[in-house]
């Protein structure tokens, strides 16, 4: 007969986990992973590399061709 109020409980502790999880702690989880803030530098380094490397190609219009006519899309 206990059974009802057990599953009631159940239920009652999975539906706070599932919607009410907001509490998370990202700093303590950023440790746990091992995770810092170093890897934001290399991250902008690369952005910064790969945006200079690009650069050319974004002044380029792809819709015109050296002769004047316009293209279709590439």
């Amino acid at each position: 007969m206990g059974r009802g109020r057990a599953k009631a409980k159940q239920v009652k502790v999975a539906r706070q986990l599932k919607y009410n999880s907001g509490g998370t702690d990202l700093d303590r989880l950023r440790d746990e992973l091992g995770v810092g803030d170093s890897s934001n530098d290399d991250a902008d380094d690369l952005n910064d590399e790969l945006a200079d490397r690009y650069a050319d190609y974004a002044d380029y219009d792809a819709g015109d061709d050296d002769d004047g006519r316009t293209s279709g899309r590439r």
